[in-house]
């Protein structure tokens, strides 16, 4: 009985459990963890001078998996491929399909969410591959591997051994580099501000209020001589309250979660990096044992698309109406709308079932599950909420010519808010709305400040995934890894949550500016990104978009070989193998010292600062280091040393050319 049960494949093991106990002793649940059948890794394994026919094998420390997804294969009749339900599942999927054999019928299934309901619904209703789908895969893993492998030994000609470039991240990288330098270029400009400590008369209570306007027009104080020159014509002036002005003003919850918003509120709200907040939501997607019963907490996690479905937008309409009141229910549901390149097939990232409260489920979640969990939860339930409405009070304060201003808001009725609150709530004041027009003020102090203007803020994971959403480079699944490859390759480093440019990721970006142009242009890739669901609508082919990339592609690797000149940068020390000059070379961690002759003498050591170890006893030296904290000294010793320093002595003097 248990051979003739259809087999049922899903993407990773954590999922075997959740889905097994959902489809019972019917089925047989396995997992192909993760991709099997992808091209190879020692050759470009793309047909260019033809039809861009991918050369696909069996991923090599994968054999054993898929032998034994072939040994679970035989004697089936029936397989249901329940990969993730995007390009990426689809094509893991479908290649599978001729490793384990045509003399069976595959049906796919794919589900939003691993709940009973849901997962039940879609083996109902079975459907036959995307081909489209799959060929818009195709097409982005094989214009990923052209770019890699044909920039890379460029890279290694001018640069050093082991680099590699990506189509994706090296847009990404110029992001950071151009801001980079754009804080290094920065030239602050001073500015002054004035603020007016005003007092009503026979009243106890100090109000303060900025310069706005001199003479109807807006204040541009820069320096100090002019400030205390404005100061003394504001101190033989009356103050007297001009205007007061209120305004209700409604502010309306935000959408539910897509995978950028959800990446960028976890940075802010939870100080999740990217690449840590699409990790356990992966989990909560898989399934998480609540007693005595496995159950994916929220929807699957990488989607563009805004949209919810009619189901679960009347569980939470209900929801709200039963726990929060009528007076929080809009009369309509709160409908958002998704950006054009959207997959609407896809559900925005919600909670399975609003009846799992976070706090009631806490017990079951890991520290960081639980936190992810209740943003998600509260963010999914105000989203269907009332917009919170503020009283806003502006009070204008008239000194002959200089108009001062106040203003300040009151919560009259919190809506979303009492779901979702926002920071920024803590900090409005309270506005004191007794004043009214014509009083009349007494002039406590003056109180002049000094500024300057500050250069713009270092990408963090939350504004860099935005900047790359904003401008169409990659899609949801790509963004954390995107960070991370730059991480791990060391062309940025992450420091407080911020990224900075080594220079070697400068280096980098410099070269592929000069001679890949189209690949470092911002607008092409965000155009490439478009042909490519262009290619998923049926829409373009995929070797027409491959072949018209390639050729120009090509023609620029050409020239960029040809005319790239190796440099070598010499320093002061011999090889002690050969007695060859050293030189300083690149690699993924960074600078290191290598002979020059090469590949003939293959001696290699540390770049070291030239400061001598502080341990006592050790002859080694200083060598800049970096870990996930940022940079550090290390003993060039290690492991035999193990003397560390954030910082160098003072009076420390580096190994220069």
């Amino acid at each position: 009985m248990a051979k003739n049960k259809p087999l049922v494949i899903v993407e990773s093991p954590t999922k075997i459990k959740t889905i097994g106990k959902i489809l019972g002793d019917n089925y047989k649940v396995t997992s192909s963890m993760g991709h099997l059948i992808d091209l190879p890794k020692s050759t470009l394994g793309v047909d260019v001078d033809g039809d861009f026919t991918p050369k696909l094998i069996v991923v090599r420390n994968k054999q054993k998996i898929l032998t034994k997804l072939k040994k679970e294969a035989a004697g089936k009749k029936e397989i249901y491929v329940a990969t993730d339900p995007d390009r990426e599942g689809e094509a893991i999927g479908w290649n599978l399909m001729a490793q384990l054999g045509a003399d069976k019928k595959y049906y796919r299934v794919t589900f939003q969410e691993i709940t009973k309901e849901a997962v039940l619904k879609a083996f109902a209703n079975p459907r036959e591959f995307d081909e489209k789908k799959i060929n818009a895969q195709i097409a982005r893993r094989i214009l990923d591997r052209i770019v890699g492998y044909q920039i890379s030994p460029v890279l290694w000609k001018k640069v050093g051994s082991r680099l590699s470039a990506g189509r994706v991240q090296s847009v990404a990288l110029r992001l950071i580099v151009d801001r980079e330098r754009e804080i290094k270029n920065f030239i602050p400009q001073e500015y002054w501000q004035i603020a007016a400590d005003l007092q009503g008369r026979g009243r106890g209570d100090i109000l303060t209020a900025q310069l706005e306007k001199i003479d109807g027009e807006k204040v541009d104080l820069k320096d100090r001589k002019q400030t205390e020159s404005i100061i003394e014509q504001i101190k033989k002036e009356a103050f007297v309250v001009a205007k007061v002005g209120k305004r209700e003003v409604k502010r309306n919850p935000l959408p539910p979660f897509i995978t950028s918003t959800l990446q960028q509120e976890a940075f802010h709200k939870l100080n999740f990096n990217a690449n840590r907040t699409m990790m356990i939501a992966q989990q909560l997607y898989e399934g998480i044992e609540l007693g005595e019963e496995t159950v994916g907490l929220i929807t699957y996690m990488r989607t563009d698309s805004v949209n919810i479905s009619q189901e679960a937008l009347n569980k939470a309409r209900g929801f709200i109406q039963k726990n929060y009141g009528v007076k929080y229910l809009p009369k309509t549901p709160n409908a958002y709308r998704s950006k054009k390149s959207a997959q609407e097939a896809h559900e925005a990232i919600r909670p399975s079932d609003l009846e799992h409260r976070p706090h009631e489920i806490e017990k079951y979640l890991s520290p960081e599950q639980f936190k992810l969990y209740e943003l998600i939860w509260n963010r999914f339930v105000a989203c269907q909420m009332m917009p919170a409405v503020f009283e806003n009070v502006k009070i204008e304060i008239q000194a002959g010519h200089f108009q001062f201003g106040v203003s300040g808001s009151t919560l009259v009725f919190d809506g979303f808010l009492k779901v979702y609150p926002e920071k920024k709530e803590e900090d409005e004041k309270p506005i004191l709305l007794s004043y009214q027009q014509n009083d009349k003020l007494n002039l406590v102090a003056l109180k002049p400040t000094q500024h300057f203007t500050k250069p713009p803020p270092r990408y963090s994971d939350a504004s860099l995934v935005k900047a790359l959403e904003e401008d169409g480079i990659g899609r949801p699944s790509t963004y954390a890894a995107i960070i991370h490859t730059l991480v791990y390759r060391n062309y940025v480093v992450r420091d407080r949550g911020y990224f900075t440019a080594t220079e070697l990721g400068m280096k980098i970006c410099d070269l592929l500016v000069e001679y890949f142009t189209k690949i470092m242009d911002i607008g092409f890739t965000a155009r490439m990104e478009e042909n490519l669901d262009l290619v998923e609508e049926g829409q373009l082919d995929y070797r027409r978009l491959l072949q018209e990339f390639y050729h120009p592609f090509k023609v620029d690797v050409d020239y960029a070989m040809n005319n790239i000149e190796k440099t070598e940068i010499f320093v002061d020390k011999n090889c002690p193998t050969c007695g060859a000059k050293l030189a300083i070379k690149w690699g993924r961690k960074g600078k290191f010292l290598s002979c020059s002759k090469f590949p003939e003498c293959k001696h290699a050591e540390p770049l070291t600062t030239g400061v001598k170890c502080p341990q006592e006893g050790c002859v080694g030296e200083l060598v800049e280091r970096r870990s996930q904290r940022g940079k550090f000294y290390g003993c060039s010793k290690y492991p035999n040393c193990t003397f560390t320093a954030n910082t160098l002595p003072a009076d420390a003097k580096g190994l220069t050319p």
